[in-house]
């Protein structure tokens, strides 16, 4: 089955099919919480194309595009690759327009992720209570220690 991707293409303008509001890299980095050097990274490698270019060849972005780089915000975390996350953007932009088996297939993958997702969050849970165990164990280390100060010699 072949899924359509959301590929730059052609560069948009401001003039172009983007709808909305448009803002540019700094407005979209401080929105979603990345840095401009982080966003300007994604879409070097293919995970997000801003929807427009000004006439000065600044990138312009949408709340769609914020959509789609919270999702991969969202994803680093859990330690999904870049491949990963552009294969799950994929499976959400052709959700959008998708019917029939290939809605099911598409679905199919979503629940994959789905899945992997969830045992991460499992698997840092298990982590977190390790290190907030290990964490405890060093409060009570330093309470034993700081309220009992050995006694010293005169």
């Amino acid at each position: 089955m072949a899924i359509p991707r959301r590929d730059a293409g052609p560069e948009r303008h401001a003039s172009g099919p983007a709808t909305g509001r448009l803002m540019q890299i700094g407005e979209a980095a401080e929105r979603v919480g990345l840095s401009i050097r982080t966003i300007r990274h994604y879409e070097e490698v293919g995970l997000i194309v801003p929807s427009a270019r000004s006439d000065g060849g600044f990138r312009l972005y949408t709340e769609s595009d914020l959509d789609r780089l919270a999702v991969v915000k969202r994803m680093k975390p859990l330690g999904f690759t870049l491949d990963e996350m552009r294969d799950l953007l994929v499976v959400l932009d052709a959700l959008e327009t998708a019917a029939g088996a290939d809605r099911a297939a598409l679905l199919d993958r979503l629940a994959m992720f789905h899945t992997a997702a969830a045992t991460r969050v499992s698997a840092l849970r298990d982590q977190l209570a390790m290190a907030e165990g290990f964490a405890g164990t060093l409060h009570d280390k330093l309470d034993h220690h700081g309220n009992n100060p050995p006694e010293r010699d005169r």
